[in-house]
């Protein structure tokens, strides 16, 4: 079980080492294509023969479509990319009730589809755009292939990637030592989902309450589903600053992916903030694009809410998730008439109180969303809806104590996180200014590390007294 992130770490440590001290772009890029596969060949053989295919195929219809720019061409790239991942993460959901393809229920999802298939996409959509793009095979593979980012994103560009992969600059000091940091934060964040999902009572986390509770009060939807967007957050952010840091520290910068969600005041602010390199792709590739094809209002609020149904439908092909891309599709609608009508009306309140309220609503209605996200059927996700909508059902909760306490205490946690870094950032920026913060501030490096080390140590080991069956890495199934 230890044996494939011990792989990871020691594959990844070669790769910073030799790449501090190596300014040739060719060697550079020939290890990290081969760190890349031999990683990626660890998991399922298979998995790489079906990454190399893409490639391959895709390389293919690039060079073809540089040359042609044609938008036949550019539909069967497009086509060809779509029926991969329909192959692969679509049909085994339904293969069963299709009689001759039965044989696909059993077929597993080769790791990270979603994410080097969608950058697939961009590359081919940036080079029918007139992209100056001109990528030797080797340097396509290693863009599809990049071990930082291939399992769960964050969903890279070419015109951001190439550039990098032909430096021949070696990786700085400062960017190896700021990769791990933020790796550190990931770790750190990755163990609160796992405590999330666990509890702090075994089988009295956010798990236990959608997988094995039957029925539940206003009270208990509430805290599952804020805990449960808590949860996905630690963990997909979590995940999103180790990809991030690792690429940082061999000397790469790779798209953000989280931005302070839980600080949106919006919907659409929150989907400028969360999963940001899919929601980009989708607004550049997919709403962009078709919102141009009518000047009506409606066409683009239809459009608005299509393309949402499709962030739903890249997580999942089942009507969970349809319902819940259409659910944020009409959140955002409803987003864009009320900044209409204070167009309209010159009517842009700005107030501490109306920004608290506005942020109050914008969360709890993220937050409802994601019962339609987690919940493991129609018939559950209907019976949480309800008892929200129930008066009578805010009285009492089948809910443990604790695990209300940890989802109260780790979102005071996350806030309180966010504004100690701004404290200290301000007070970095200002050396002159002088008081405790400002002391705390200069002196971090010797009291952050080891507060860092024993909450992390206290985090494993309650965590590991209660086994693992907390999923973590829970993008990794998308």
């Amino acid at each position: 079980m230890l044996l494939r992130p011990a792989l990871y770490v020691l594959v990844f440590a070669i790769c910073v080492g030799l790449l501090a001290r190596v300014p040739s772009a060719a060697v550079r890029k020939s290890i990290l294509l081969v760190a890349s596969y031999a990683l990626y060949l660890s998991w399922e053989p298979w998995f790489a023969a079906v990454l190399f295919s893409s490639t391959l195929m895709n390389f293919a219809v690039g060079q073809w479509l540089r040359r042609t720019g044609s938008r036949v061409m550019l539909a069967i790239g497009i086509g060809l990319n779509v029926s991969l991942l329909g192959a692969f993460k679509y049909l085994p959901e339904h293969a069963m009730h299709l009689g001759a393809l039965g044989f696909f229920a059993n077929v597993a999802l080769p790791l990270g589809l979603s994410f080097w298939t969608f950058q697939a996409m961009s590359y081919l959509f940036d080079l029918y755009r007139g992209e100056d793009l001109d990528p030797s095979l080797a340097e396509f593979a290693l863009y599809m292939a990049f071990f930082p980012v291939t399992i769960s994103g964050p969903i890279c560009r070419m015109p951001d990637m190439l550039p990098q992969f032909r430096s021949e600059n070696v990786t700085e000091w400062n960017e190896i030592a700021e990769g791990m940091r933020r790796i550190a934060i990931g770790i750190f964040m990755m163990e609160l989902a796992r405590l999330l999902g666990q509890g702090i009572l075994s089988g009295d986390g956010i798990d236990g309450g959608f997988d094995r509770m039957t029925h539940w009060t206003a009270g208990d939807v509430w805290c599952l589903a804020f805990g449960f967007g808590l949860q996905l957050f630690f963990d997909f952010a979590g995940y999103s600053h180790i990809a991030i840091g690792a690429a940082k520290a061999l000397g790469f910068t790779v798209p953000e992916n989280f931005q302070r969600p839980f600080h949106s005041t919006t919907p659409s602010i929150f989907w400028t903030r969360w999963h940001m390199s899919l929601s980009f792709w989708i607004r550049d590739y997919v709403f962009l694009p078709l919102a141009m094809f009518r000047r009506e209002l409606w066409w683009r609020n239809l459009v608005l809410i299509l393309s949402m149904v499709l962030f739903g439908l890249w997580h999942k092909a089942t009507a969970l998730f349809v319902i819940w891309g259409c659910y944020h599709g009409v959140l955002l609608v409803l987003h864009r008439q009320i900044q209409q009508f204070q167009k309209r009306f010159n009517r842009r309140p700005s107030s501490s109180p109306w920004l608290a309220l506005s942020w109050l609503l914008t969360i709890s209605l993220v937050s409802l969303g994601w019962i339609f996200f987690r919940a493991r059927s129609l018939d559950q996700a209907d019976a949480m809806v309800t008892a929200v909508l129930s008066p009578a059902g805010y009285a009492g909760h089948f809910l443990s104590g604790s695990l209300y306490l940890l989802v109260l205490a780790l979102g005071a946690g996350y806030f309180l996180a966010t504004w100690t870094t701004d404290v200290v950032q301000s007070y970095e920026a200002d050396p002159t200014r002088h008081g405790a913060m400002g002391t705390l501030a200069r002196w971090r490096w010797y009291w952050l590390p080891p507060l860092y080390a024993v909450s992390l140590l206290f985090l494993s080991i309650v965590t590991f007294t209660h086994g693992s069956s907390a999923a973590q890495l829970m993008y990794r199934r998308f």
